[in-house]
């Protein structure tokens, strides 16, 4: 359970982050943010690259709390888009995904170790529950590797499209719309959401289907997709 200071301080660094990058970010700014002292902070995280870690957690753990009322898994081109829409009601998650993203192609650290292993760890959790339902080959005849790849890469893609798209905010439904639809091109499969239904509605909840899906790990980009992929 985040404490409500910790959870403040996440919340500050994490619009300090989105605006200023990692290089741009200091303690003092995420402690002006937050209306507290530089020692407030600090008492929660000793460094400055120690907040960003859990800032990047923090965005994932707010994609799951998102999905969590979805039966994830059953249904995941809505899952994906519905990662999408969440992302798009709240822009700091996608930004500050973005700016690491940016750090880790140019090599700064800690964005480019974080963004190396998470988008190999999210490519390999998606390939092997891919793998799991359908076997080597999906009902589209894509390699389990191959579609998993190509979601995340739809979703990164996407992800910078709206951001630099000044309609986005007019039609919140677009790109959640294109991740839905070629997310169950890609698998080959038809999604169970209902065509009516807006991205950002969920199902009724499951007792036995809790959000334990590769979608409910994405941020998207996560969940993660830096991340989603971050």
């Amino acid at each position: 359970m985040v404490s409500e200071q910790r959870e403040r301080i996440l919340e500050a660094a994490l619009e300090v982050l989105a605006a200023r990058g990692f290089k741009g970010t200091s303690i003092d700014a995420v402690a002006e943010r937050a209306g507290l002292t530089r020692q407030g902070v600090l008492h929660y995280f000793p460094s400055k690259k120690r907040l960003l870690l859990e800032v990047l957690d923090f965005r994932e753990a707010l994609h799951r709390e998102n999905l969590s009322d979805r039966r994830v898994g059953e249904d995941w081109a809505g899952d994906f888009a519905e990662a999408v829409a969440f992302e798009q009601s709240h822009p700091s998650l996608a930004t500050v995904h973005s700016v690491m993203l940016a750090e880790a192609v140019t090599g700064q650290e800690p964005a480019a170790d974080y963004v190396q292993q998470r988008c190999r760890s999210l490519q390999d959790h998606l390939a092997a529950s891919l793998t799991e339902r359908y076997g080597e080959h999906l009902p589209s005849g894509l390699s389990a590797p191959t579609a998993a790849a190509a979601v995340l890469a739809l979703v990164e893609g996407v992800h910078q499209l709206w951001l630099v798209d000044p309609e986005a905010e007019l039609e919140t439904d677009r790109y959640p719309r294109i991740v839905r639809d070629t997310v169950a091109v890609l698998l080959g499969t038809d999604s169970l959401a209902d065509p009516a239904a807006e991205p950002g509605t969920h199902p009724a909840p499951h007792p036995h289907d809790p959000a334990t899906g590769p979608a409910a790990d994405l941020d998207p980009t996560d969940g993660q997709s830096l991340a989603t992929n971050g």
